[in-house]
């Protein structure tokens, strides 16, 4: 039997365009399984049958109290949470969140290419990526850098777009262990064009490998 995945899209803030086309490429990963599901009921379930949650450009508060419980007791005993892009746009008001993705977002510049440079290529996120990655997205800063809690993947390389505000040090994507689970985010993936894009595929699907430990 195929792993699951359980791929969250709720959004009760800024609703990208592009969420149609990113849940399409996630089912178009061999090897797994995934139900996809805006229903906050679905988070209050039991989510051991599940490889990994995956929170695909959330927005705003997308969670009741039981499904804030269920998500940190499936984490906490093993799961794997991948966030996507405006995940780091969610339950601001729960800081057990923030800790558990490793930042929050702040701003963005405007959607324009840019370069990424990758930290670390012994990942399955980053290890069919260039050296220097070029993409266009909104380059997202964080509230907090992360780096320290996390293990970056690829930090932006602020000198190559207009409007970077971390400086030199700009985690971009990483990963972490959370208690018994792993937890990866890309703040990559704004744009419909990135879910047809096969560098960005391969980091979504490495990063999503990962954390269900299907690497």
């Amino acid at each position: 039997m195929a792993p699951r995945l359980l791929v969250y899209t709720r959004t009760t803030d800024y609703r990208h365009d592009s969420i149609p086309d990113a849940v399409a490429a996630v089912r178009g990963f061999h090897g797994f399984d995934v139900d996809a599901t805006e229903d906050p009921a679905a988070l209050e379930q039991p989510l051991e049958g599940y490889a990994a949650v995956v929170f695909l450009s959330t927005s705003g508060d997308v969670l009741s109290p039981a499904g804030r419980a269920r998500l940190a007791g499936y984490v906490e005993s093993g799961g794997g949470f991948a966030g996507v892009h405006a995940a780091a746009c969610t339950e601001y008001g729960w800081p057990y969140y923030g800790e558990l993705l490793g930042a929050r977002f702040d701003r963005h510049p405007h959607l324009q290419a840019g370069k990424a440079v990758v930290e670390d290529r012994d990942h399955p996120a980053t290890r069919q990526l260039p050296a220097v990655w070029d993409f266009t997205d909104e380059w997202y800063d964080f509230r907090s850098n992360p780096r320290g809690a996390v293990r970056v993947l690829v930090r932006a390389d602020e000198s190559s777009y207009e409007g970077g505000g971390m400086g030199t040090d700009h985690p971009l994507a990483w990963c972490r262990d959370h208690a018994a689970g792993r937890v990866f985010y890309t703040a990559l993936g704004h744009a419909r064009e990135a879910y047809t894009d096969g560098d960005f595929l391969a980091h979504l699907r490495g990063g999503i490998d990962w954390v269900a430990r299907n690497e």
